[in-house]
């Protein structure tokens, strides 16, 4: 196997995020159920034998040492390997969206290198890696819908009710180290079970909790809420994912063909994308899955 084309690396929505507390550390402790969905950016491997790790922006320019270039020289180097790849990756999930388009093309990246270069390594030393990239980069790799808590690196797989949402990403972008240094960002929220949350999921997907990151976000990007007024006047509730600046609302619940057209009234500069949720990660089976453990939160 020399090259792997058309990798797809899906985005993920944030059916809530619940802040609980903050370790000694400063690193924010987060509840939350993580969604895939079908927004996904596309990336194509081909080995390289002299060893040398380069990138080909297809799409929009990216950062020179972005988070795909980061992921393959950490495997390179913790795999002791002498070959290398040429990364070709075509970008269409937004970034500064909450998202997870960064960590999502990292985590597509460790599972295609772990092929290319016959590695074999299972899923939860994939992920021990991941977590030093981004903490939702193990999410990815679990290859399924997920309770996510600590850090992100305690991931439960869970099932979701197959749905449709639309996203709104404003044109503006959201760092998400403004919005953990904000003093007037909640930190204290109950824990959550579950259980609780599985109650309540398959009758409304997002009528469990709360973002505790969007009055934050709000406050310091102007688009947050004006994605959310925008969806309010089609009838629709919106809840932020992640830390923004994507705001996402349920279209359709179950099976069927989606007939929602409001796409034609979306404000100007901003990107929209009527998505469906994906029981399962593409590359689920791609590393052998022994049982996601990554270590203590």
């Amino acid at each position: 196997m020399q090259s792997l084309y058309d990798v797809p690396a899906p985005a993920k929505l944030n059916l809530f995020l619940h802040i609980t507390g903050r370790r000694a550390d400063g690193y924010h402790l987060i509840q939350s159920a993580f969604m895939l969905i079908d927004w996904c950016d596309t990336l194509h491997f081909s080995v390289r034998r002299d060893g040398v790790i380069s990138r080909e922006d297809l799409g929009w320019k990216l950062p020179a040492d972005d988070l795909v270039v980061r992921a393959a020289r950490a495997l390179q180097q913790a795999c002791g390997g002498t070959q290398g790849v040429h990364i070709g990756i075509h970008k269409s999930v937004p970034a500064q969206a909450g998202m997870g388009g960064g960590s999502s093309d990292a985590a597509s990246t460790l599972l295609a290198l772990n092929r290319l270069w016959n590695l074999q390594w299972p899923v939860s030393a994939l992920a021990r890696l991941g977590l030093s990239l981004g903490a939702d980069v193990p999410f990815f790799l679990s290859g399924r819908h997920a309770w996510v808590e600590g850090i992100g690196e305690k991931i439960t797989p869970i099932d979701l009710p197959e749905a449709q949402f639309v996203v709104v990403k404003p044109d503006a972008g959201l760092d998400t180290r403004l919005i953990f240094n904000d003093p007037t960002l909640k930190r204290d929220s109950e824990p959550a079970i579950i259980s609780g949350f599985v109650a309540n999921v398959f009758s409304n997907p997002l009528g469990f909790g709360r973002n505790d990151m969007q009055d934050v976000a709000q406050k310091l990007c102007p688009g947050v809420s004006q994605a959310v007024y925008w969806l309010e006047s089609q009838g629709l509730k919106g809840r932020m994912t992640g830390s923004g600046s994507a705001v996402f609302a349920l279209v359709q619940q179950g099976l069927g063909s989606l007939r929602w057209s409001g796409l034609d009234s979306v404000p100007a500069g901003f990107a929209a994308k009527v998505c469906s949720n994906m029981a399962v990660h593409p590359l689920r089976g791609w590393a052998v899955n022994d049982g996601l453990s990554v270590g203590s939160g």
